[in-house]
């Protein structure tokens, strides 16, 4: 991971860094907005910390006027809860206090980068899979990672680039699904000062950031098919275009491409080059569907418990033997992302000793959060001797008698106070869309509850 860290804050920033380099970051310093900008244009980065005295509000839209999609940490010292709020605010999605703790450091980035390295499998499936991208990864052969989305192509690609012979250099992801067609040959191969409207300054594109490394082309199959042709170039000649560029720039990089599309069909419709689909095609590697591999449901879900215990502060709890039935039962359409927020809500949603089912929520058939095994009328059931079945553990006490609406209202309004009113955020940690989670605020003011605006500082900072 590339981390720029700008500001010094009396050398704790220093300390940072090397806590940072220690667990394998690449670091960069800019004393100042300005050289965090012009290094951004030149080198690119990860993840930005910033000194939290600093201009955010003013620093977040410039970023994001020019296009750099990268998260932003704020940190200071000693700053009270309404600095680190307002530094939130401004466009941070996290503060870490100073002087630096290591593991607090540790996990707060790897949550903010989303970017943990490890890759975990244990199904005899996904071990089958693994072992052609370890085979094929030394080589510098194009790979096409295909599979349904929230399977892990994106994890895929990493491993074979740890794998591989640049291990040591970038990996540079870029996702053509989420970038607007007009940008995408901008972010892709970079621009001149001039080139279009808003090009302040000269800026490379994730090409030349990757050099010497390894690009990964997230959701091919979306790029405009004119795009398309320049791409075919710059695989085969090693070299890109800026836009608005007078010569062209070699690079030195190994593609990875990821599609949950069938791309064959894609250039049956025209859709997609032919050549350009026998170029990445060189290698196939199929990441299965999550119900394809049942082997790994029970592993990463212990992984995601204690990761999402450890970043939310909360103490971690084993998954009850009846909670890990419902996982094993569910059929994951949205497979290791859906698997994810799941535990990450009923981490949140847990209050026992263990994570039993009360607080593992799944969609039901209109697409609504529902306590697993329960409909929207029913409470959870009592055994025949009226006390609570053991399946649900101490934890259901404060369950009983509400509706599966009631405890989907106070997740999602508990779920928002942690995120500082954050609708984006609390939306991802709820596995919801953002316009679903408006619906529900929306209804929830209209019945008179009080729901936490943007900036609320109900959260201390972490």
């Amino acid at each position: 991971m590339r981390l720029l860290i700008v500001g010094t804050l009396n050398g704790q920033l220093g300390a940072a860094s090397q806590i940072a380099m220690s667990r394998g970051a690449q670091v960069t310093n800019a004393p100042d907005v300005e050289t965090a900008l012009s290094i951004l244009r030149t080198k690119g980065a990860d993840l930005l910390m910033i000194e939290v005295t600093l201009d955010i509000p003013t620093f977040v839209p410039r970023l994001r006027a020019e296009h750099f999609s990268i998260p932003v940490v704020a940190c200071g010292i000693n700053t009270d809860p309404k600095t680190a709020a307002a530094a939130i605010r401004g466009g941070a999605k996290e503060y870490i206090p100073l002087p630096p703790d290591a593991e607090l450091i540790a996990a707060v980035l790897e949550a903010v980068a989303e970017d943990n390295q490890t890759f975990i499998f244990r199904d005899p499936v996904m071990k089958s899979a693994a072992a052609l991208a370890e085979q094929v990864a030394p080589s510098e052969a194009s790979i096409l990672i295909t599979g349904e989305s929230g399977t892990g192509k994106e994890m895929m690609a990493r491993f074979v680039h740890q794998k591989s012979r640049r291990a040591n250099k970038a990996f540079v992801a870029v996702n053509c699904a989420a970038i607007p067609e007009n940008l995408l040959e901008s972010e892709l191969f970079g621009h001149e000062k001039g080139a279009f409207t808003g090009a302040v300054a000269r800026r490379i594109g994730k090409f030349e950031e990757a050099d010497g490394g390894t690009l990964l082309l997230d959701e091919i199959s979306e790029m405009d098919v004119r795009l398309q042709a320049k791409l075919l170039r710059a695989i085969q000649e090693r070299q890109i275009d800026r836009v608005g560029g007078g010569k062209p720039v070699n690079v030195d990089i190994r593609i990875i491409a990821t599609s949950n599309r069938n791309l064959q069909e894609y250039v049956k419709s025209g859709n997609f080059r032919e050549d350009l689909f026998f170029r990445l095609n060189v290698v196939n590697i199929r990441v299965p569907s999550l119900k394809d591999r049942p082997g790994d449901i029970k592993v990463l879900a212990e992984f995601f418990a204690d990761k999402y215990a450890t970043v939310n502060h909360m103490p971690k709890r084993k998954l009850s033997e009846d909670a890990l039935k419902v996982l094993l039962a569910h059929n994951w359409p949205g497979n290791v992302r859906e698997l994810e927020n799941t535990l990450h809500r009923a981490v949140l949603l847990a209050t026992g000793d263990e994570i039993s089912t009360a607080a593992i929520l799944l969609p039901d058939a209109s697409g609504n959060l529902a306590m697993s095994g329960m409909t929207n009328t029913q409470a959870p059931e009592a055994s025949a001797d009226g006390a609570d079945g053991a399946d649900r553990g101490a934890d259901n006490a404060s369950l009983v008698g509400r509706t599966v609406a009631e405890v989907e209202r106070d997740l999602i309004i508990d779920t928002l106070k942690h995120c500082l009113g954050n609708r984006t955020h609390a939306a991802n940690i709820l596995g919801i869309s953002i316009r679903t989670l408006r619906n529900k605020l929306n209804q929830y003011q209209s019945e008179g509850v009080n729901v936490p605006q943007p900036g609320d500082n109900q959260r201390m900072p972490i």
